[in-house]
């Protein structure tokens, strides 16, 4: 399917919104839970478990999924020319962080250094946490990427540079 022949109906881009604004929220809270996780470390003999995507706040990136969603469910409502173009630009950032995220969380999960033994069970909850995560940011990815096209085509659609596919006029001239 060519980006200039791609539909969306507005049901369609408020279930993809919805889903966009859920998966932002629970970055965030996964973000809150591994806070809380990580701050009741014990400082012991091999030292604290402090992940790469800790430390840089991936899961607090949520807030971009969540305005991208809000942007979605928007211009689903009142499809204006500048709401697109936000919508798309959004739907972009989106598609980079999630793939910068993926590969932060890649990374991490790839390398293990030893910890405490007070602190084992708590890094090892944290890398099944980043295992989730991992799934998330995929499922965020495909979304972002799926309306990006959906937009593309819609805009194409606005400036009447789309030609009716071969199947649609061979119907109309029957």
């Amino acid at each position: 399917m060519a980006c200039g022949s791609a539909h969306i109906s507005k049901a369609d881009s408020l279930a993809l919104g919805a889903v966009q604004i859920m998966l932002g929220i629970f970055n965030v809270l996964m973000w809150y839970f591994l806070l809380v996780l990580y701050m009741g470390q014990i400082k012991g003999v091999f030292g604290k478990y402090e992940p790469l995507t800790y430390k840089t706040g991936c899961t607090l990136w949520g807030v971009f999924f969540i305005t991208s969603g809000v942007c979605i469910v928007k211009t689903a409502k009142n499809p204006t020319r500048t709401l697109i173009m936000s919508s798309l630009g959004l739907d972009l950032l989106c598609i980079i962080v999630s793939l910068a995220a993926l590969i932060l969380t890649i990374v991490e999960l790839s390398s293990f250094r030893s910890v405490s033994y007070k602190n084992y069970g708590q890094a090892k909850l944290g890398r099944e946490v980043s295992r989730l995560l991992v799934i998330v940011y995929l499922l965020e990815m495909a979304i972002a990427l799926t309306h990006s096209i959906y937009m593309c085509g819609s805009m194409s659609r606005r400036h009447g540079t789309v030609s009716t596919p071969v199947t649609e006029e061979a119907e109309t001239t029957f």
